[in-house]
């Protein structure tokens, strides 16, 4: 897709070592001599080890307890798919499922555990589950009154832009537990120091919350820079240039346009068999939004297993726009989903228009009832970006005493 080149005379490929790594070259040492529980998926890897693998051959600890969050533990279940409990076969250790009859760990789960660890690397965005998973496990350990700690990984969109709505409390769900903006800028270590910190959620008074930090990292830095290859966090988002445009495109799971489920190129191929693409990518182009261009295809979603079963549109063929990233750093998230949904929006049929919003589902990937409103009403784009400025301001005051990082 895009080649997301830097603008000249910008550094990139710098070398981080995450939080997992840090814990290995200090010999484990917060976990020396305990039983731990771990939540994770396949992304926590520490070069080419899988952090399962390297705690369970370690001699100080005692891995006594996995938990896998949506996806499942090695990553390879679809979005919205419940996962069961299991065996890891390659440990021996107990695999408990924290999307399915359970989200959080339970007491009888955590019997016998000294430490809960956790350690997933996430995407940035509000909706994105695991940060809710985390949240959910850091009161379980609480009730049980053992420390939680946290692995600390990049936020591949970097740490300085925030951008979007503030969740408000009528759209609390497992997609946005928390009153932070859909892009918030921070790292799942700094998130939880927030989550304690502002109350987000009962019960964190007395948690004993440890993270170990990464070295390297500092906020400017997108994932390219971090020398680190990329692990495809969900089946979903195969690539960095699938996670940097999902805040602004997610929202069309809210609409009956395919977001690209099931084509090649999920989040990044937008469509419907009725949408006029072509003007579409006109208007959007003509906008000349910051770091990227658009084009038109037509291509059909077909259903792949464990990865899009049954996806809008399945074996049709859509008029879809393309979403090609010409530079990661300029690039605006958020900003450009809702210009694209609002022009999608523009040139669908009249006839369609009725059932083009999923209230619900939109309202809690926005939110906020808010979005829905101002695409409906064909709102211009800076009223709409104008009107979360205020939200954002109060929250960044809020975030900055518990950034961890320059």
């Amino acid at each position: 897709m895009g080649s997301g080149c830097r603008a000249s005379g910008e550094v990139g490929g710098r070398s981080i070592q995450t939080g997992a790594h840090v814990l290995r070259n200090n010999h484990f040492d917060v976990l020396r001599g305990k039983r731990i529980g771990l939540i994770t998926n396949h992304s926590a890897r520490v070069d080419s080890v899988h952090l399962i693998d390297l705690l369970h051959t370690a001699p100080e600890v005692d891995l006594k307890a996995l938990f896998g969050p949506e996806h499942g533990l090695r990553g390879d279940t679809e979005a919205g798919t419940s996962v069961t409990d299991t065996i890891d076969v390659r440990t021996g250790v107990p695999v408990y499922s924290l999307y399915g009859t359970e989200n959080r760990p339970s007491d009888e789960m955590l019997a016998g555990l000294d430490i809960l660890v956790f350690d997933i690397q996430d995407v940035g965005a509000r909706f994105y589950t695991y940060i809710s998973t985390m949240g959910r496990a850091m009161q379980s350990a609480a009730e049980v009154d053992i420390p939680f700690v946290i692995l600390d990984r990049p936020n591949p969109l970097g740490g300085v832009r925030i951008d979007g709505y503030v969740l408000d409390s009528l759209h609390v769900s497992g997609v946005g537990l928390y009153p932070i903006p859909v892009q918030h800028g921070m790292t799942v270590g700094e998130l939880a120091g927030m989550i304690k910190g502002e109350a987000f959620l009962p019960g964190l008074d007395s948690l004993e919350l440890v993270v170990v930090p990464m070295t390297g990292w500092t906020r400017e830095m997108l994932w390219p820079d971090t020398g680190v290859a990329w692990i495809p966090t969900s089946p979903n988002i195969p690539t960095f240039e699938t996670a940097l445009v999902y805040p602004g495109t997610c929202f069309f799971e809210g609409t009956s346009v395919s977001e690209g489920r099931g084509t090649d190129h999920p989040f990044l191929t937008i469509g419907a068999p009725w949408l006029d693409a072509k003007a579409v990518v006109e208007q959007m182009n003509a906008m000349e939004m910051p770091g990227v261009v658009f084009s038109e295809v037509k291509t059909q979603p077909h259903s792949i297993p464990g990865v899009a079963e049954g996806p809008k549109f399945d074996g049709e063929t859509i008029q879809a726009i393309v979403i090609q990233v010409t530079n990661f750093w300029a690039y605006v998230p958020v900003q450009t989903g809702v210009a694209l949904l609002s022009s999608v929006f523009q040139f669908t049929p009249e006839k369609r228009r009725k059932d083009f919003f999923n209230e619900r589902w939109l309202g809690l990937l926005a939110g906020t009832d808010r979005l829905q409103k101002s695409i409906g009403e064909g709102e211009a784009l800076d009223l709409v970006v104008s009107s979360w400025q205020g939200e954002i301001e109060t929250f960044s005051i809020k975030r900055n005493k518990y950034l961890l990082y320059d």
